[in-house]
């Protein structure tokens, strides 16, 4: 009795194992049949009631039914295996591929682009110079010697225990991009036209218009017949084409030590749209490019005859530029690496 419900009982599992449809529902099978409680189980524990040659001989037949129908199981989870994996590294070369996130240029870099952009279509050319400097070209060639109020107007970041090997002189974090003038103006003859974008450094603390590092773009030009005149309309020119015909400026006499006569130019605040903010000190107007023409004491720091040469040079803040332009009322924002605010650009 017991050979014959074998067969059948083969022949079932088989059936079963063979219409499987996937690997969870070929567990559930091999559990029915081969698990703790399975069917294969319930024949071994019939070998109880048989007599010693029987059992002997039905245990064998129960053993060979069983490596069967294990070695069945085997192949049908191979096959299963063998098609998920597939499945898994297969991929439809027909279908639209998936666009990459890239990165993107912060907002400072692509401000100073645009600014390098119109300079450069006006006959100026980009120069740069090293962050660290000699308190010659950071303070003295600017005709700001060391007795001078203007040096406690600005917070220096001196390098300690660190001289310069020429004219043993003290080295600091430049504090403006303006000793590149001096650099330039020694190397190179005039006529000159040039523009600096750098980084500069101030030991100051930070609040929503000022930050410790920050960024200026210097200008120079330097020719025999130079007058505010020209320095006016090539800033004006400069404002207009970076922020719109319509943009509001107004400019007021100002001292810098080296230029001599110093203006400011003043742009409406375009973040409270003059009504006033922090942004602007609620005055409605903020400095953006300070400026003038070039000190003779300047000139002749640098090799040039004041007497055959005229120049005049202007600062701005690269920070606050994109800060007027995208409207952003804190500074430290630039540099805070908050990708909620840098994705917008």
């Amino acid at each position: 009795m017991i050979k014959t419900d074998l067969k059948l009982f083969k022949k079932e599992a088989e059936k079963e194992i063979n219409s499987a449809q996937s690997l969870k529902e070929l567990n559930e099978i091999f559990k029915r049949y081969l698990g703790e409680k399975g069917e294969i189980r319930k024949f071994f524990r019939l070998l109880k009631g048989l007599s010693g040659k029987e059992r002997k001989e039905k245990g064998r037949l129960l053993n060979e039914l069983k490596k069967e129908i294990e070695r069945k199981f085997a192949q049908k989870k191979k096959i299963f295996q063998v098609a998920k994996k597939t499945l898994e590294e297969w991929f439809d070369i027909t279908a639209p591929g998936e666009r990459p996130a890239l990165g993107h240029l912060h907002p400072l870099t692509l401000v100073r682009r645009k600014i390098e952009g119109i300079f450069q279509m006006m006959g100026f050319s980009v120069v740069e110079g090293p962050e660290i400097e000699t308190e010659w070209y950071n303070f003295d060639a600017l005709n700001i010697p060391k007795d001078h109020p203007a040096r406690d107007l600005v917070d220096t970041l001196w390098l300690k225990n660190q001289k310069s090997k020429i004219k043993n002189q003290k080295l600091l974090l430049r504090t403006h991009t303006s000793p590149v003038q001096i650099h330039f103006m020694e190397k190179n003859q005039p006529p000159l036209r040039t523009i600096a974008p750098g980084r500069v450094f101030r030991h100051e603390a930070t609040d929503a218009s000022h930050e410790h590092t920050f960024y200026q773009v210097e200008g120079l030009l330097v020719d025999k017949n130079v007058s505010l005149a020209n320095l006016k309309g090539i800033l004006e020119f400069f404002m207009k084409r970076f922020f719109g015909e319509n943009v509001m400026l107004c400019w007021q006499p100002s001292y810098f030590p080296f230029v001599e006569p110093g203006l400011e130019l003043l742009m409406r605040c375009s973040v409270c749209s003059g009504n006033g903010c922090s942004t602007c000190n609620n005055s409605g107007w903020l400095e953006v490019i300070p400026c003038g023409m070039v000190h003779p004491n300047v000139l002749k720091n640098s090799g040039l005859n004041p007497k055959f040469w005229k120049g005049f040079a202007f600062g701005m803040g690269l920070d606050r530029l994109v800060m007027m332009k995208y409207k952003i009322n804190d500074v430290r924002l630039f540099y805070s690496g908050d990708l909620r605010f840098l994705n917008q650009f």
